[in-house]
């Protein structure tokens, strides 16, 4: 089992920037996929970004198309962290983020970004972006 916690979640006016961290522990494993994903009052929870990587390839990165090119995520394998650095948020971007991991080496889609696909799920951080 693997414990996630997440951090840097805060209130930011519009146009500002947030980065979000999801450290990792308890069992390692050397391939896999994490993925942030976030939930408003109300709605599902969306698929935000995702991450994979195995013992032989760098790995690959991928984004809702809502994200793309303000958000950018990266994984840091010495500290066991995933991080989301956030850039020109807007209010619509107001959620909960949340970070999921999974054991599987996730290049699809439909894996990717599914909430069923992880069985590691972090608490939570708030995000408010104000108009």
């Amino acid at each position: 089992q693997v414990q996630l916690v997440e951090s840097g979640g805060g209130l930011v006016q519009a146009g500002g920037s947030l980065r979000l961290s999801c450290a990792a522990s308890g069992r390692t494993f050397s391939s896999g996929t994490m993925a942030w994903f976030r939930q408003a009052p109300g709605k599902e929870r969306e698929f935000v970004s995702a991450i994979n990587w195995s013992s032989r390839s760098s790995g690959s990165t991928y984004y809702a198309d809502s994200v793309k090119g303000r958000f950018t995520i990266s994984r840091d394998n010495a500290k066991k962290t995933v991080y989301l650095q956030m850039n020109s948020l807007k209010p619509e971007d107001t959620a909960v983020y949340y970070c999921a991991a999974s054991t599987l080496y996730y290049t699809r889609s439909y894996y990717y970004s599914s909430t069923p696909s992880y069985d590691s799920w972090g608490q939570g951080t708030q995000v408010t972006v104000s108009s």
